[in-house]
């Protein structure tokens, strides 16, 4: 049986503050990518659009499954070597990027480069996530690239739907060729 997507999109969100994620906190992260980029940005226009990504169905199963998986590595509900691997955030691991990256793919190559930014600097909720700032025996393995993904892809998503970059269309009889 299919979930129904606002059920899914419920347990997104829900999953996300169960762990200390505010959507407010993702929205931070899409201003600070966006705001060099436009004058007229709003902390409203970020926070809409890290909505948006969130309402898709793909986002929603990949926050539930890395979710998931950080809840069952700190319950010690893997098998061994996974349970090493995902509990020590092995950086040759790799999948914990794979699984964020489905939600970054929805919106292009921005999203891509967004998310390698995020994921190489660790700003803000990212770093606390990444740190463990609040408990020590908590895995957040997937949750630090799942927040970057959703930050990325709702700043993609900004950066697609500006206007005035649809109005700049390259003239060809301007080529020289």
């Amino acid at each position: 049986m299919v979930e129904s997507t606002s059920k899914l999109e419920k347990a997104a969100m829900k999953r996300l503050l169960e762990r200390d994620v505010t959507l407010e906190e993702i929205a931070e992260l899409v201003y600070d990518l966006q705001l060099p980029y436009l004058d007229n940005l709003t902390m409203e226009l970020c926070l809409d659009n890290v909505k948006a990504v969130l309402r898709k169905r793909e986002v929603q199963n990949a926050v539930l499954t890395g979710i998931e998986l950080d809840v069952l590595t700190e319950e010690g509900k893997l098998t061994s070597p996974l349970q090493e691997i995902i509990h020590n955030d092995e950086g040759l691991f790799g999948i914990d990027e794979v699984l964020a990256l489905s939600i970054v793919n929805v919106y292009g190559s921005i999203g891509l480069t967004n998310f390698g930014y995020l994921d190489k600097l660790k700003p803000k909720v990212i770093n606390r996530l990444d740190t463990h700032k609040d408990r020590e025996d908590e895995v957040n393995t997937f949750l630090d690239d799942i927040v970057s993904a959703i930050a990325a892809a709702a700043a993609s998503r900004i950066a697609h739907s500006q206007p005035e970059v649809d109005d700049k269309f390259v003239d060809e009889s301007q080529l020289e060729l």
